[in-house]
């Protein structure tokens, strides 16, 4: 990481990244380190994490921010050079990959979830059952391995409150990101 910073700071806007598109996930987790590490790095946007993966194995960009299941096979293959994770822990099926955390940047935290929403006016006891078979349903350990497997773990909010919560912080802080990076909807 202090290699890739270095030299992309020595050739400003000289280095191109693909990601899945303009707001992905991805992208923004780029911009973030963009914000955090001072260098300029131009995104390059495609359609989709497959697309963006193959635009640097074809050596049409020099960095790719991606997911795990969608590039760990490469990395592992030798095709990709995998420099860190984004999110807070190293992965079980990838121990020897620090964290960007780890790399100089500490409280660098971006990881993707997926989550269960309801309409705002569903009754509370209906939120309830949903969020306790929601539980029941990720607990049985072959979900658990199944997902470890790809580089995925299981974090569950404590309630569906907790959850909310979490949105809204979430919507918060990336919207200063999206701000300081001006991206703007295509």
């Amino acid at each position: 990481m202090k290699e890739l910073i270095a030299l992309a700071r020595s050739a400003p806007g000289s280095l191109n990244y693909s990601s899945a598109g303009i707001g992905s996930p991805l992208h923004l987790a780029a911009e973030m380190f963009k914000f955090r590490a001072g260098i300029d790095l131009v995104n390059v946007a495609y359609k989709g994490g497959g697309p963006a993966a193959a635009a640097l194995l074809g050596g049409e960009v020099q960095l790719l921010f991606g997911s795990v299941p969608a590039t760990l096979a490469q990395v592992k293959a030798g095709k990709m050079r995998a420099l860190a994770v984004t999110g807070p822990r190293r992965l079980a099926i990838a121990l020897e990959l620090p964290t960007i955390a780890e790399s100089g940047f500490p409280g660098f935290d971006v990881t993707s979830w997926y989550g269960l929403l309801v309409p705002a006016r569903t009754p509370k006891v209906v939120v309830s059952r949903i969020f306790d078979e929601t539980l029941k349903a990720v607990k049985p350990p072959e979900i658990i391995e199944a997902l470890g497997r790809q580089g995925l773990d299981i974090e569950t909010s404590a309630s569906p409150e907790g959850f909310a919560a979490s949105i809204r912080a979430e919507t918060a802080a990336w919207a200063k990101v999206i701000k300081a990076a001006n991206i703007r909807a295509e």
